[in-house]
């Protein structure tokens, strides 16, 4: 019998990953984001398939996440978004490169450079064009400006900037001021590095809704993984969240699971017991018929209360046996579904199944 697995599907990441490479220029290089176990696809996974479909770039959050790829062979650069205050000399030992935010982090990183004994280690600017959230804004300009007047160690390869809400229409005055604050003071910065940094600042739906303003590079997170701000009919899911049924009883009376929620009256059900729960990133509301998955086909609801391990399904009317797959998520019913239920959005819904789950790539 299977464990509970997530299976990425190849076929349907590469046809969401040339969804948005078609969107770009012949020069225009797109960044695939892989932090957070690649959005809970599968860090290693996912990050091999990119480099094999051809991405340019990776990019994590952490520090771990970079480290993690690297052990494993990652060959693409990798871009650190949040490497931290203290992490620089870790960083370098693994040849990543980290976003530079303040100028705290400017001058950390010189030094941990100097300790290296190395020279030209490539670095990202990361400017604060509205998100507020990190990065160099208007009035930090003059003081970056100081800091790569004087900078030797230092290789620039991208300026960028993230849109706060690009998927929505009624924020579109802001998002162009967004980019166009983030040009003004990449121009300031620009003509003190030596090279030709990079541009980027589109993500996702920046890339899908605001196309025009793709420049040197986009970062694509969630549109790889089935989120479109447009139609999600142009995308595929790329994953199926599944797992065994692991024991079928019926029962005429009585309550189900804990708290004693599931009710049974009057007639017989069939209940499956399905070996995954909580622990695995099946949502503890997802309880008392508000999750309805599909198990040979047929649609079947939740009954009783999730637990950490186990849920339990009515499955009467369905033809079912021990070791047959229950499908939580994938084609049907969609992440988006389960988002909905959640009141979240599918970033969430993917990045909660759990370590413990295993990730497979199928076709």
């Amino acid at each position: 019998m299977k464990n509970v697995q997530l299976v990425v599907s190849r076929k349907n990441l590469y046809h969401n990953y040339s969804y948005f490479k078609s969107k770009l220029t012949g020069t225009t290089k797109l960044m695939a984001l892989v932090k957070a176990n690649a959005y809970g696809m599968g860090d290693i996974q996912v990050a091999s398939l990119m480099q094999e479909f051809g991405a340019d770039y990776l990019a994590v959050a952490f520090p771990c996440e970079g480290i993690r790829l690297k052990e494993a062979g990652i060959k693409l650069p990798i871009l650190v978004l949040t490497p931290g205050a203290d992490n620089f000399d870790q960083l370098i030992n693994y040849g990543l490169e980290p976003s530079i935010v303040n100028e705290e982090s400017f001058i950390s990183m010189v030094s941990a450079v100097k300790r290296a004994g190395k020279t030209s280690y490539p670095v990202h600017i990361k400017f604060d064009s509205g998100m507020q959230r990190v990065g160099f804004n208007n009035q930090s300009i003059p003081n970056l400006k100081s800091l790569l007047s004087q900078n030797t160690l230092l290789e620039v390869k991208s300026l960028f900037s993230h849109l706060a809400a690009a998927d929505e229409p009624k924020h579109d005055i802001f998002t162009l001021g967004q980019i166009e604050s983030f040009k003004t003071m990449a121009n300031q910065i620009e003509p003190l590095i030596a090279n030709k940094p990079m541009r980027h600042i589109l993500n996702s739906f920046g890339t899908e809704r605001f196309t025009q303003h793709q420049m040197d590079m986009v970062r694509i997170g969630i549109g790889l993984y089935g989120t479109s701000c447009i139609n999600n009919n142009f995308l595929k899911t790329p994953a199926t969240f599944k797992a065994p049924v692991i024991h079928i009883k019926e029962v005429t009376d009585g309550t189900i699971g804990y708290g004693r929620h599931g009710k049974v009256t009057s007639k017989v059900k069939k209940i499956a017991t399905v070996g995954a729960g909580y622990a695995d990133g099946v949502n503890r509301r997802f309880s008392r018929g508000n999750l309805v998955c599909m198990l040979n086909g047929k649609p079947v609801a939740t009954i009783g209360n999730v637990s950490m391990d186990t849920f339990m399904l009515d499955i009467t009317g369905a033809d079912a046996k021990i070791g047959d797959q229950v499908i939580i998520f994938g084609e049907n019913p969609s992440p988006a579904v389960l988002a909905e239920t959640l009141q979240t959005i599918t970033y969430e819904v993917f990045t909660s199944v759990s370590a413990r789950v295993e990730r497979v790539i199928g076709e």
